[in-house]
């Protein structure tokens, strides 16, 4: 092992309800209809993937660039607090942060990735964030971890990824990444691709722990 790859959303930010909750408005203030499935699928995807998501398969009579800005525009508002920092995480980023090499790969937009790193004091040690609107594709696609490794500079199958949803697991898993599953409560992944993972943490907090087990 040779370094560490957070995802942000579910793992370190509480903050996947907050994403369903403003797209879910997004697309019921502007005509469309929200599917329950629509929550998951979501999860992971790029701004560009999620936008045409919300027009094109739930009805939002907006553009894909209209319904991007007017979700992003109400995220950013919320963050305007500070980002809604999950219990333990900010120590726990900073002491793996220490320990090894260390990256953010998110399908949150850079703004954002870059309003948890202020808040939890971490631009001095996290090395590189790299957010899905950057590369190809979105999760479950590898694009954005493969990404954070080479900028990173190691192999992606030296580097441990940090996730929490099914479609955050299969992109780590397709980047060749060993994986510590933090699964999260309000949206648990699926059972197939989780039982994938190298290692399940139910507590962030026990991730360093579980990384020097794992050298």
């Amino acid at each position: 092992m040779t370094a560490v790859v957070f995802d942000l959303d579910g793992v370190l930010v509480d903050s996947e309800r907050l994403w369903d909750e403003v797209r879910r408005s997004v697309v019921a203030e502007h005509g469309g209809r929200w599917r329950e499935e629509a929550t998951r699928a979501l999860q992971g995807m790029s701004t560009p993937e999620w936008a045409r998501y919300l027009v094109e398969e739930l009805g939002t009579r907006l553009t894909a660039a209209e319904a991007a800005d007017v979700v992003v525009g109400e995220m950013a508002r919320r963050y305007e607090a500070g980002p809604p920092i999950l219990p333990g995480a900010r120590e726990t980023a900073r002491a793996v942060a220490t320990a090894y090499p260390t990256a953010i790969a998110s399908s949150s937009p850079p703004a954002l990735i870059d309003a948890f790193l202020t808040a939890a004091d971490l631009h001095d040690l996290v090395r590189t964030a790299v957010s899905s609107e950057q590369v190809g594709a979105g999760k479950p696609a590898p694009d954005v971890y493969l990404e954070a490794a080479t900028l990173l500079g190691v192999a992606p199958q030296t580097c441990v990824a940090v996730e929490d949803s099914t479609n955050g697991l299969a992109s780590a898993l397709a980047a060749g990444m060993t994986v510590v599953a933090t699964p999260n409560p309000h949206y648990p992944p699926d059972d197939r691709v989780l039982a994938r993972a190298h290692a399940v943490v139910t507590d962030i907090t026990r991730l360093p722990e579980t990384l020097r087990r794992m050298q």
